[in-house]
């Protein structure tokens, strides 16, 4: 054990500490909120954008490939059902899966309420987990009767609220085309994903509805829907579907399908940036002002140890080392702060939230612990490295003066 690290254990360990008790857990407290509030803000940020973009991609999936003229309108324009192209897309690791779909628009009657929707027709081989998943009321569409099928519909809560139906009830729906076509139907499923922009417009029922009431073929279709396993190769797999779409086709990512929320979600990223800044910041001015007083306290201490020839490096390092001590306590202390309250809300979902405004009922917690080991190794080694600069006070000692003031 080196001189510097020998004194610091003694500093650390064995020494009642007079002048700077307050301040020293002042410092310590603030490391441990530092710490606990930065792993609170980076778990409650990636919790938000996994659970809004699971959302998002479980409704409209990762990428949507439709004709070329469509350009984003509710009204699909028919394509024919390409088997190589889906066979092609189902041979890539990269997809978890493909789907037919059309959407039509119309509008919903009941006795006194009328409301604009779109319809979004799915087979029977749609992935339902999203929708089983978000389900308040009733049951997905059953497709083991095809002509029964054609008359359920799952609508969501903001539509069922608006006017005022609920499972099993029937309505009329209008479709604005030449002939006007008017369907019957009933609620098999009542669904609530939070996120408006999806609840305000879409109603879902059988693709084969759509096509029947837009003339199609039996083997035509409205698009592909698409889901990728990893959502970080969105562009890699839109760059297959580049080379292997009919001419006609065109693919839409879920990104530039749902601009406005993708860009929240990335503004959430800027916000987390200055959270841990300015925590970063405050902690480290708190182990600054309890360092300069640790040292002001030892001034006789270091006056004797410079009288018997330590140099001032290896008194730096003493009171470094005795920093370095306080801020692993702080890190201990805020680990338990924030990974505890990160488990509580995850449990019990105490803490709510306003719906309408954040697409979630409750703060979503998702911690990763490669960030908390980044975070933990980030502020010690932050801090110390400031601490440099303030333990220069020890140069400005002097032994003969140091001494007398003892």
């Amino acid at each position: 054990m080196s001189f510097a690290s020998f004194i610091s254990s003694r500093i650390s360990f064995k020494s009642n500490r007079t002048y700077s008790k307050l301040i020293v857990r002042i410092a310590i407290v603030g490391i441990m909120l530092g710490l606990g509030v930065m792993i609170l803000s980076i778990a409650i940020i990636r919790g938000f954008k996994l659970e809004i973009r699971q959302k998002i991609r479980g409704f409209s999936g990762d990428i949507q490939v439709q004709n070329f003229d469509n350009n984003y309108s509710y009204q699909n324009t028919a394509v024919p059902y390409d088997k190589a192209f889906v066979k092609a897309v189902q041979a890539n690791p990269m997809f978890a899966g493909i789907a037919p779909t059309a959407t039509k628009p119309g509008i919903i009657k009941t006795k006194t309420e009328i409301e604009g929707v779109v319809l979004k027709g799915v087979n029977k081989n749609y992935n339902w987990s999203f929708f089983k998943s978000t389900l308040v009321a009733g049951k997905v569409i059953d497709f083991s009767d095809s002509v029964e099928a054609q008359k359920q519909l799952l609508i969501s809560s903001y539509t069922a609220s608006r006017l005022k139906l609920k499972v099993g009830d029937k309505f009329l729906m209008y479709f604005v085309q030449e002939p006007l076509r008017t369907r019957r139907f009933y609620i098999a499923g009542i669904y609530d994903t939070g996120v408006e922009d999806i609840d305000k417009t879409f109603v879902i029922g059988d693709l084969s509805l759509v096509r029947k009431l837009n003339n199609w073929d039996p083997d035509e279709v409205g698009g592909y829907e698409l889901r990728i396993k990893d959502f970080d190769q969105l562009h890699a797999a839109d760059d297959f579907l580049s080379d292997k779409m009919p001419l006609k086709l065109k693919s839409y990512l879920v990104t530039d399908t749902y601009p406005t929320i993708f860009e929240w979600l990335k503004l959430l990223d800027v916000n987390a940036q200055v959270m841990l800044v300015l925590m970063l910041i405050v902690a480290t001015i708190n182990m600054i002002s309890a360092l300069l007083i640790i040292i002001l306290e030892r001034t006789s201490m270091i006056g004797i140890f410079k009288a018997m020839g330590a140099d001032n490096w290896t008194i730096q390092k003493i009171f470094l080392y005795n920093a370095t001590y306080l801020i692993g306590i702080g890190l201990i202390l805020g680990n338990i702060f924030g990974l505890g309250i990160s488990l509580f809300q995850s449990q019990t979902h105490f803490f709510k939230l306003d719906e309408e405004s954040y697409y979630m009922k409750f703060v979503p917690i998702q911690v990763n612990f490669l960030d908390m080991i980044l975070l933990n190794v980030g502020t010690l080694v932050i801090c110390v490295l400031v601490l440099i600069i303030p333990s220069m006070l020890v140069t400005r000692i002097s032994p003969v003066k140091a001494i007398r003031f003892k």
